[in-house]
């Protein structure tokens, strides 16, 4: 069944607010921006760290390697000179049992590879160079022999000595991985705690807002004995403020119920006055319609004055329809046409939808009428989508300016042209709007590409049994 339940382009919902909030793009939320800012910072900060440190190390490094060679270079050079022949011998095999160390005679035709592989390696043998004198050779590879070769010599003699080269190599960069990857998620661990700390009282105050937007001014209070300085400001003027608005919409729910009920007793009196009183029926005919017109007045704004809370529970809407069209039955100058869903349950509360239809038939009824035959042909559909239901009410009258749509939710406010008929208070229309908003539903406004105006509700739906 098509029926054009959802609005036209000239649609313009009756919650634009809200419409624009739900649409707004969505982007990351205040915790995961904190959150990343503070882990770029921190890991942009060990990473600088890591650089510097590594830096340090490196010279630290060579600096210790080419002074520990060095001095085995020397050591060695000076136990072989102060050493007899015989003790000599003896003295290279303890080197090379014990200590790793061999030296062997340098030949002229000995092939070498430099030692100079890294930024450590030549760093290394430059500051070799600088301790042992011109003359140090240091290769990796002697003779295709690899190891730590260094070439000193005694006495006018060129010597090598062959050291593990293993002792001398730098931290490995596994070592220095792990370092890294362990400081990196103890710091996004720190970075998330810290981002919801900051985020936990901006929160609250989130919600705190969302309950005095929906009229629930009790449960918006916020803690005002928070430690920070700063949130306890915030949290108790947000108190204040609400507690002054619960305040205001109190007294301005007693005042129009006030007046309201006041104004009506002096008007029972004139009503009674004039059928007493008043022999002209013409003049008596007016002055009833008029005081009527007063009471339907005082009576949009004690619905309008109504409190923003509703108790829902599952409502047959084909029951509410069959109660809120039965009137127009008999009426020649209405025609209304009813197409629902089967078993369309809504959430709602029966007494306030009962309201909200009757008074966008009545809307319809008097404003959608005919040019041509003064009746006014109302269409009322129903049908599901998802989880909620939508409701149209369309009538096939001229319809409605489109830079008028907006306002016609607006309370006290009445279209002009054909629809200036309007000699009510203009809170029909915005009573609809709030008591749907009451019931967690939205509704609309929008003109029907054929002609007319169409009011599109959209609740809750429950799920048959």
């Amino acid at each position: 069944m098509s029926l054009g339940l959802l609005p036209s382009k000239q649609t313009v919902s009756a919650s634009q607010d809200d419409s624009e909030y739900e649409s707004a793009p969505v982007g990351l939320n205040l915790f995961w921006r904190t959150f990343f800012l503070i882990a770029v910072l921190l890991v942009g900060s060990m990473l600088a760290w890591l650089q510097t440190l590594h830096s340090l190390e490196f010279e630290t490094h060579a600096v210790g390697t080419a002074q520990e060679l060095a001095s085995q270079v020397n050591l060695s050079r000076a136990a072989l000179v102060y050493s007899d022949a015989i003790a000599r011998v003896a003295l290279l095999k303890t080197m090379s049992d014990q200590e790793g160390l061999r030296i062997v005679p340098r030949e002229p035709s000995d092939k070498f590879t430099p030692f100079d592989d890294d930024a450590l390696s030549r760093r290394v043998s430059s500051e070799l160079s600088k301790r042992l004198g011109n003359g140090t050779v240091v290769a990796n590879s002697v003779n295709n022999q690899s190891g730590l070769w260094i070439g000193f010599v005694i006495d006018g003699d060129d010597y090598w000595l062959l050291t593990d080269e293993t002792r001398f190599h730098a931290p490995e960069g596994k070592t220095w991985g792990v370092w890294l990857a362990v400081a990196t998620a103890l710091s996004l661990v720190g970075a998330a705690l810290i981002a919801r700390l900051i985020n936990r009282p901006l929160k609250q105050l989130s919600f705190a807002a969302s309950r005095v937007r929906e009229g629930d001014f009790e449960a918006s209070r916020l803690d005002e004995n928070v430690q920070t300085g700063e949130i306890r400001e915030v949290n108790i003027g947000f108190n204040r403020m609400a507690q002054r608005l619960a305040k205001i919409e109190q007294d301005r729910a007693v005042m129009l119920a006030g007046i309201s009920h006041d104004l009506r007793t002096p008007l029972a009196r004139l009503r009674l006055e004039t059928e007493m009183s008043v022999t002209d029926l013409d003049a008596r005919a007016h002055m009833s319609a008029d005081i009527a017109q007063l009471d339907a007045i005082i009576g949009k704004f004690l619905d309008y004055a109504r409190p923003d809370k509703a108790k829902l529970s599952p409502v047959v809407l084909a029951d509410v329809v069959e109660a809120c069209t039965y009137s127009y039955q008999k009426q020649t100058d209405v025609k209304i046409k009813v197409q629902l869903e089967d078993n369309l349950l809504v959430m709602a509360d029966e007494v306030e939808l009962g309201r909200i239809i009757s008074n966008l038939l009545e809307n319809a009824r008097r404003y959608g009428k005919s040019v041509d035959t003064g009746i006014a042909r109302i269409q009322l559909a129903a049908i599901s989508r998802d989880k909620w239901v939508l409701i149209k009410i369309r009538d096939h009258g001229v319809g409605v300016a489109p830079e008028q749509l907006a306002n016609l939710t607006q309370p006290f406010y009445r279209g002009e042209a054909a629809r200036t008929a309007a000699n009510g208070a203009g809170l029909g229309l915005a009573i609809v709007d709030k008591t749907v908003q009451r019931m967690g539903g939205s509704f609309s406004l929008g003109n029907a590409p054929s002609g007319g105006l169409s009011a599109n509700i959209r609740l809750h739906r429950v799920a048959s049994a």
